[in-house]
């Protein structure tokens, strides 16, 4: 399925909120692109003038986006995030619902620690009261957006806005979403 969703998230051009991420950050500043899929956001990233690596679980999206000028890319799942102080921003953009929830705060917390004191996050998650695997059998955990601020929250991020939505994924499904910006 990486093609197909190469071919679904082509557009990123048009998101206000990749256009706002990416403006909030000086030049020259080193990005992680958590679940990078094919690299298309990482790409486009790199191209205005961030620093980008990026990561992601599948060896299929990794071969996509490692051709990316600009993006270092490797396979690398949410547990082998590690480190302290690397990143200057931190884009996890629809991926990290395919976590399960009981391991939201240790993902949110290894994040915390490698973004530099300041630095911005950026989370999208599909929104709700539940987890379900879709017809395509990926897992889907939903959150409220009091329940995702509680999380970021704890785990020593300041939430400073949110954005919602309803868009059609991959799996042709409709979903509900909520996106939100803290600093680290």
């Amino acid at each position: 399925m990486a093609g197909k969703y190469a071919a679904v998230t082509a557009d990123v051009a048009s998101d206000p909120l990749l256009a706002s991420f990416i403006d909030a950050l000086p030049r020259g500043a080193h990005v992680l692109d958590l679940g990078c899929g094919p690299g298309i956001i990482a790409a486009h990233m790199a191209r205005s003038g961030l620093r980008v690596t990026a990561t992601d679980a599948s060896r299929e999206m990794i071969a996509l986006a490692v051709g990316s000028p600009g993006v270092t890319a490797r396979l690398a799942t949410f547990d082998e995030i590690t480190g302290e102080d690397i990143f200057d921003g931190i884009w996890a953009n629809f991926s990290l619902l395919h976590a399960p929830r009981a391991d939201m705060p240790r993902h949110l917390a290894a994040l915390h620690a490698v973004l530099k004191p300041g630095g911005l996050f950026h989370i999208a998650l599909k929104s709700g009261t539940d987890a379900h695997r879709d017809s395509l059998g990926r897992l889907y955990t939903y959150y409220t957006a009091d329940e995702l601020d509680t999380l970021l929250r704890a785990a020593g991020f300041t939430p400073f806005s949110s954005a919602t939505g309803r868009d059609t994924g991959l799996s042709g499904e409709m979903a509900d979403w909520i996106a939100i910006a803290a600093h680290g």
